[in-house]
């Protein structure tokens, strides 16, 4: 098959075995130093692909994309308003609430926390809080009956479980400047959530009708709801709440669990630019491997030039052999990055087993495992990258391949 004399001799090169051993050595780290930086850079990347499909597909799927909260009293008309949320175009589905902060106890123990009074068939189309729901049921919760759904670290600090009652502390309303002994009502707990997280030890749910009754409220003060791009939800929040005539508090997902995401995105656009920085320094033992290369083909290149070679001939030569460095290292990278970016989940699983410690407690972070999305259009790019770094660092070796005189070195050999 024809290939090019420049693409022949430089082939021929890259597998030579080198006089001087050190070049073979500088050769062998140039190739494992791109290929180390492409697979750390491939399953860095995956592993941060896998966080944030981890916060979309799970903590915002029981965190509402936007939500309306009444500064004070609640909503006149909340039927009326629920239509003017999901009249706007990129809103799915809305569900009118009540938070509030209460005190629970049990026997000595006391914790406080946040409250979300709810309907549960409208608070479904919303939020999938009832995927979680692991002892007990979300059905469970049934208006007239004081039933309460607690997330699993609450139950734990308070030691109860499924079926057991419990004390809930209300403030009294003032009478001028006394305050009354707090109010305490008996509810059931009938389910346990388990999300992960903070939102396990600060978030308890009741149904809407009890919240009512027990706050003397005769509508829903807060509306949750879900909308089409969660990156907007901010300001399709805005657009809904100043399209509305009562003063509210204006909330999405990005004001309470954006520092999350953001914290994702920084980590990494850092991780991209720092392992290119790696995959550069292993580049530049290319540079040192064509150098020494040069220096040990003086004499062939000489010959070369004498029987005609032009000097981007000679200088292609010296391309192909440091560009197959770079393919070979690549491509390595690229297939080892690749495998262990879709067993990342499993290998790191496998490690906790033997060693005995997670590296993701569910406590702290919204998960407990570490996650991983392997983006081939990622791969790809990481790859193309290296390559072309790779083939730039080929330049200044093959041209001063092409400037040595064969009169200089042909002379000197005799």
């Amino acid at each position: 098959m024809f290939r090019p004399l420049s693409v022949f001799v430089g082939l021929r090169y890259s597998r030579a075995k080198h006089k001087n051993k050190f070049v073979s050595f500088i050769s062998i780290a140039s190739i494992l130093g791109i290929s180390l930086g492409v697979a750390v850079l491939i399953i860095g990347l995956s592993a941060m692909n896998g966080f944030e499909k981890a916060l979309r597909d799970q903590l915002l799927s029981v965190v509402p994309h936007g939500e309306l909260e009444m500064v004070s009293g609640s909503f006149k008309n909340i039927d009326k308003t629920l239509k003017q949320v999901k009249a706007h175009p990129d809103v799915v589905s809305a569900a009118p609430y009540i938070t509030f902060s209460a005190l629970l106890q049990k026997d000595e123990q006391m914790k406080a926390l946040q409250l979300r009074a709810v309907s549960p068939d409208s608070e479904s189309s919303v939020t999938s809080i009832e995927q979680y729901i692991k002892q007990g049921g979300w059905d469970l919760l049934v208006p007239g009956e004081q039933s309460i759904i607690l997330g699993k670290s609450v139950a734990k600090k308070l030691s109860v479980t499924v079926g057991d009652s419990l004390t809930l502390l209300l403030p009294d309303k003032q009478s001028g400047s006394r305050l009354k002994s707090p109010r305490k009502l008996k509810f059931k707990l009938v389910g346990l959530f388990d999300m992960g997280g903070q939102l396990d030890n600060m978030l308890g749910f009741i149904h809407i009708d009890d919240a009512k009754q027990i706050l003397s409220m005769k509508s829903a003060n807060a509306v949750a709801f879900k909308v089409t791009n969660l990156l907007d939800a901010q300001k399709i929040s805005r657009d809904i709440g100043y399209s509305l005539s009562a003063y509210l508090y204006i909330k999405s997902w990005i004001t309470s669990q954006g520092s999350v995401y953001q914290d994702i995105q920084m980590v990494k656009s850092l991780m991209y630019i720092i392992l290119l920085l790696v995959v550069a320094v292993a580049c530049f033992n290319i540079v040192s491997t064509l150098v020494m290369a040069v220096n040990e083909k003086r004499s062939d290149i000489a010959i070369l030039k004498t029987m005609g070679a032009s000097k981007w001939m000679l200088r292609g030569i010296f391309v192909v052999q440091g560009a197959f460095n770079g393919v070979v290292g690549c491509l390595l990278g690229a297939l080892c990055g690749v495998y262990l970016a879709l067993n990342l989940t499993a290998i790191i699983k496998y490690i906790e087993s033997l060693t005995g410690h997670q590296f993701l407690s569910g406590d702290i972070y919204f998960i407990d495992f570490l996650p991983s999305q392997l983006d081939i259009s990622q791969v790809i790019s990481v790859t193309a990258v290296a390559f072309i770094m790779s083939v730039l660092s080929t330049v200044y070796p093959a041209w001063r391949a092409s400037n040595i005189q064969p009169a200089e070195e042909l002379g000197y050999s005799h």
